[in-house]
């Protein structure tokens, strides 16, 4: 019965130590982007979707988003945590900031590694216009 203890409160270290780094490289990610004085191109994935919205930091104001929830994604795609919903969220995005006349963000890809779905995301909002 001890082991089973020993090894629960290793796993329970384990998971707070990832969860620290987690959180330490979204605020290090986050503050470099924000240097740059650049709108902020901040990505949330969750397993069944994807978030992306263009945000001012000097306002505190979200200025433009998008997601696979949008009526204008939803309809289109199955399943809205793949590479393909990332690729539409992105071109969505990069369109509703160039209509807003936003060409320069400095993307923020939270604790994320750019890998999968965030550099789809990333690579359509590219192609449609936006510079980062």
């Amino acid at each position: 019965m001890a082991e089973l203890f020993l090894e629960n409160d290793g796993k329970m270290k384990l998971e707070k130590t990832l969860k620290k780094q987690k959180k330490r490289r979204s605020f290090r990610i986050r503050n470099t982007v924000r240097r740059t004085g650049r709108y902020r191109l901040s990505v949330y994935r969750s397993n069944n979707h994807i978030y992306a919205q263009l945000i001012d930091d000097t306002a505190g104001a979200t200025l433009v988003s998008a997601s696979t929830k949008d009526k204008s994604i939803a309809g289109e795609i199955k399943n809205g945590g793949n590479i393909a919903a990332a690729e539409k969220v992105g071109k969505l995005i990069g369109e509703r900031a160039v209509e807003k006349g936003i060409k320069e963000v400095a993307f923020d890809r939270g604790p994320y590694r750019y890998h999968g779905r965030v550099a789809a995301l990333a690579d359509s909002a590219r192609q449609a216009g936006l510079d980062f």
